[in-house]
């Protein structure tokens, strides 16, 4: 599919599947920052020694979270 396809979709979509379409992209642009890599370790790292997170405040922390 080319991008242009891919735009044309983007418009026939719900503003709700928009913002998920969104979050992928921001997601699939971070999975390969060392940086981002480094800081999701570390929090792992802080929530397996027992600081837990609800699954809101991680999608937050890690910039998936969408308004409702």
């Amino acid at each position: 599919m080319k991008l242009v396809e891919l735009k044309r979709s983007a418009e026939n979509l719900s503003p709700v599947e928009r913002e998920e379409l969104a979050a992928h992209l921001k997601l699939l642009r971070l999975v390969d920052n060392p940086a981002w890599k480094k800081e999701m370790s570390r929090r792992m790292r802080e929530m397996d020694a027992g600081k837990k997170v609800t699954q809101q405040q991680f999608e937050r922390m890690i910039g998936l979270h969408r308004n409702k």
